[in-house]
């Protein structure tokens, strides 16, 4: 991929850093669990308060929703302790936990996606939150790679 990184559109292109991290590690995702890692870093690529956000509260504002409200509260934060564990894990040390702390969190939130969300996408959620550490590991093979590297510590600027 080396070359190609500023062309395409931009799901285009963290597809290809996605499968390029996976081939690294040496094991492709199945295309919905690379789809909604595509989406994920898509959604959050330019938000300026990734990093700012206090998951745990986050996680307890969900627990306050109900219906679609919770769900959606709950997988943000799912989503933003993915991000955080595979391409940040330096602020799991200067929050002084480890990137398990995220790791769990997410993936308990993955959980609770999938045991009260709609039908149509239990499923997945349950499948994301079995394979959040495979997920993790992914996204830490993209931080390490030389693509990622090259445009100044990615396309996120959180």
């Amino acid at each position: 991929m080396t070359g190609t990184f500023n062309r395409g559109a931009p799901a285009e292109l963290w597809q290809a850093l996605v499968r390029d991290a996976r081939a690294g590690i040496g094991a492709p995702l199945d295309e919905s669990r690379e789809s909604y890692l595509v989406f994920v870093l898509l959604r959050y690529q330019r938000d300026p308060y990734l990093l700012a956000r206090t998951q745990a509260l986050a996680w307890l504002h969900a627990q306050e929703q109900v219906g679609t409200a919770r769900v959606d509260a709950l997988r943000d934060v799912g989503d933003h302790c993915l991000l955080i564990a595979g391409l940040f894990p330096g602020l799991a040390e200067r929050r002084r936990v480890g990137v398990d702390y995220f790791v769990e969190l997410g993936r308990g939130a993955y959980r609770e996606v999938a045991e009260h969300g709609r039908s149509g996408t239990a499923a997945l959620f349950a499948q994301l939150a079995d394979s959040y550490r495979e997920l993790v590991r992914t996204l830490a093979a993209l931080r390490r790679s030389r693509d990622w590297r090259a445009s100044e510590g990615g396309i996120l600027h959180a």
